[in-house]
């Protein structure tokens, strides 16, 4: 036997008994106003969210808040009738040019005001990062009241890809200024869907 496993084995036969995972379950949050909780806590990181009934009232509200006349793709084959439906398999490359994205989240947390994409939800892995302005619609259903609850439903999933996502980017490491869309986009918006 060699040092090294000589040393593996001695802290192998020297390991503190199993103990079980602590009790978590204090931290269930209430999925009383878990929709104003959501907006309350997006808003507050900077985030917009607008409360829809429908991919109609979305259209509207992109319409009036966005340049229609600047690529919009989506990733929603609702939204194909409005905006570009964007192709999975074309070159990331082409996508430089998006002002704006408007793809679905698999959940969302009231807690922190994150969104879940896995790869699926994101068309490709660019495409929350190299747009201009993000849209994410968001079921209200679909909304959990804290992280623990959202990891709870995660779980071991076989994702490839994916990110929690709260708000727009910004930064303020150099001289505490704040910089919006400093490596990804400008702005964030959430259609809750009721």
């Amino acid at each position: 036997m060699n040092t090294r496993e000589s040393i593996l084995a001695a802290v192998l036969k020297n390991q503190p008994p199993a103990s079980p995972l602590p009790d978590i379950s204090a931290f269930k949050g209430s999925r009383q106003d878990v929709v104003d909780n959501y907006q309350a806590v997006f808003t507050s990181i900077g985030g917009i969210v607008h409360v829809v009934n429908s991919f109609a009232e979305i259209n509207d509200r992109i319409r009036a808040n966005f340049d229609p006349t600047k690529r919009i793709i989506t990733t929603l084959p609702a939204m194909a009738g409005y905006v570009e439906l964007m192709s999975a398999t074309a070159d990331p490359r082409t996508f430089d040019d998006v002002e704006l994205a408007v793809i679905d989240a698999q959940l969302a947390v009231a807690e922190n005001g994150a969104v879940w994409l896995p790869e699926q939800h994101m068309g490709q892995r660019i495409i929350p990062y190299i747009c201009q302005h993000l849209a994410v619609v968001v079921p209200a259903e679909i909304i959990v009241p804290t992280l623990h609850e959202a990891y709870a439903q995660i779980g071991a999933g076989d994702y490839g890809f994916a990110a929690f996502i709260g708000g727009p980017s910004k930064t303020a490491d150099i001289e505490q200024a704040l910089v919006m869309g400093a490596h990804g986009p400008i702005t964030m918006t959430v259609f809750i869907l009721v």
